[in-house]
Formats: C-alpha cells, sequence, structure tokens
C-alpha cells in the first residue's frame, strides 16, 4: 500500500480569520475580495475615478473652488493615491497596489510623451506573451510569494525523495527555492506562457539550480509520475485539475493548492492565510 505523504500527523482546519458575520457592509467587503482580480481592478478604478468627482465638485460647494482651479496632474495624482489606498483596504497583493498607483500616470505620461508606435508594438507583444492563454486555460498569471514557498517545504515529507511539480510555475521563484531547500528530491515545474517559461530557464542557469522547467499545458503530464501537485491556477480551473488527479495521482500522493478550493472536496489539511498571503489546501489522494 502506499505509504501517505501526510503519515500520522495531526491534522488541523484553522477557521477563516474573516468569516462572514451578520453585518451588511462586512458582507459585502467580502463579496468583492470574491471578485477576480481584474475585474476588481476595473472596479477600483473607477470608484476611485468617480470619488475624485465628488471631492472636487464639494470643493466647489464648500469652499467656493472651482473645478479648473486643479489641473489634470491634480486630478490623476488623487486618482492614483485612492486606488492604491482602495486595493490596500481590500488587501489585494502588493503588486496590484503598485499598479492602481502607476497606472493612471501612466497614463498621463503616455499622452504628452510623442512615443513612437513600435512602444506599443512592444507592450502589447509582452502581454501577449504573459497572458495569450488566458481566455482559454482562464488561469492568468498569478505569481505566489516565499510565505507560500516555505509552507510548501514545510508540508513535504523529509524522509524519502520526492517528485514534485508546479503547473504554471511563472517565472520558476517557488520550484526554485524548493529544489534548493530539497536537493534531495526532484522538482519540476511548467508554465504554458512562453515569456515566464523563457525567464524561469534563464534564471535556472544563472543561479545553478536544479529545478526542470518545462513548456506546455499540464493537462498533457500524466500526475502519476508525481507525488506532489502544486497549483495556483483560478476558480474555473479547480475542478477539471480535481478530475485529472483524482484520476491519476497515485494514492497517498498530494494536491496542493493556493487560495482556490477544489467545490464540493473538503481538503485533508487547510493552512490559513493572512493579510500577506491566500490560505493554502491540500487533498490527499
Amino acid at each position: 500500500m502506499q505509504k501517505s505523504l501526510l503519515g500520522k500527523r495531526p491534522i488541523h482546519q484553522t477557521k477563516l480569520n474573516n468569516e462572514l458575520t451578520n453585518s451588511r457592509p462586512l458582507f459585502m467587503f467580502n463579496k468583492l475580495k470574491q471578485l477576480k482580480p481584474s475585474t476588481l481592478a476595473v472596479l477600483v478604478q473607477s470608484v476611485a475615478f468617480l470619488t475624485v468627482l465628488i471631492i472636487f465638485k464639494f470643493s466647489y460647494l464648500i469652499v467656493n473652488v472651482g473645478v479648473s482651479s486643479f489641473s489634470i496632474i491634480d486630478f490623476v495624482i488623487m486618482q492614483s493615491l485612492l486606488a492604491a489606498a482602495f486595493s490596500y483596504c481590500l488587501n489585494m497583493a502588493v503588486w496590484w497596489r503598485w499598479i492602481h498607483l502607476c497606472f493612471p500616470l501612466a497614463m498621463l505620461a503616455m499622452t504628452h510623451w510623442q512615443l513612437p508606435n513600435e512602444f506599443y508594438l512592444a507592450g502589447f507583444i509582452i502581454s501577449l506573451s504573459l497572458f495569450w492563454t488566458t481566455f482559454r486555460s482562464q488561469v492568468p498569471f498569478y505569481p505566489s510569494r516565499p510565505i507560500v514557498w516555505k509552507q510548501v517545504a514545510k508540508i513535504m515529507p523529509k524522509d524519502r525523495h520526492l517528485k514534485l511539480i508546479d503547473i504554471g510555475s511563472g517565472l520558476g521563484d517557488m520550484s526554485m527555492y524548493i529544489a534548493k531547500v530539497r536537493p534531495d528530491s526532484q522538482i519540476e515545474g511548467i508554465e504554458i506562457a512562453p515569456l515566464p517559461w523563457l525567464v524561469s530557464r534563464l534564471r535556472v542557469k544563472i543561479n545553478r539550480s536544479k529545478a526542470i522547467f518545462k513548456l506546455g499545458d499540464y493537462h498533457a503530464l500524466n500526475f502519476a509520475d508525481y507525488d506532489i501537485i502544486f497549483a495556483y491556477l483560478s476558480p474555473a480551473a479547480m475542478l477539471a485539475l480535481w478530475q485529472k488527479s483524482s484520476r491519476e495521482m497515485k494514492t497517498g500522493s498530494l494536491l496542493i493548492s493556493l487560495e482556490f478550493e477544489i467545490p464540493g472536496v473538503n481538503p485533508t489539511m487547510r493552512i490559513a492565510g493572512n493579510d500577506h498571503s491566500p490560505a493554502i489546501y491540500v487533498w490527499q489522494i
């Protein structure tokens, strides 16, 4: 019989830190946080824009300062600060806060600078190489954080050689970290977007990492070849991931998901998240 990777350790399932209460404002706040990051980003910028308009309107009514007294730079700076503040209040990832802060300022700068058409073409190509499969796979580019890598390393048993693969490995940070702290195991990553995959391959050579990175779709993999599958995908991909995992993975192997649960399937272990990182879910096959 395949030995359980979790062994006989007791399983602790901690409660969510932000349980929904009967408070309607808190309920709405949690509903907003459940939106997809791209949808929430558009909403944040829209609300920031409307808030600036309201502030300027009230400034005229209260202190008799007209909108014409403000420059477009004043307007854009205020929107940038408000959007960054809103994203912070919604516990969006740190990179989203910087995006909200810089996006209005970048748009203003681009309208004033006479940038060549090649600049926009380069931006399009870079974006395409990052997100070109998002509409088909419904999995956007989601980098994980060091606190997650350390938690995954703790979950891995230390008494045997393991094969772990990170599906949607992005720039390769987690795979290279695990390969460093677990040199006794084989650590792989697979990425469907070409630019992150290329960056991860270059970083492996520069850092002389033992991690292995593949370009392709994880659906083409045989999950039976691995002891641990790590995924940071999206809610839309979780049911198909579970169907493939339950069909192919060996008894006792582990499926680990960052942030996203499998609908209708209770995890074997749950590691609670916080303001700096989402929860981690573990299913033992």
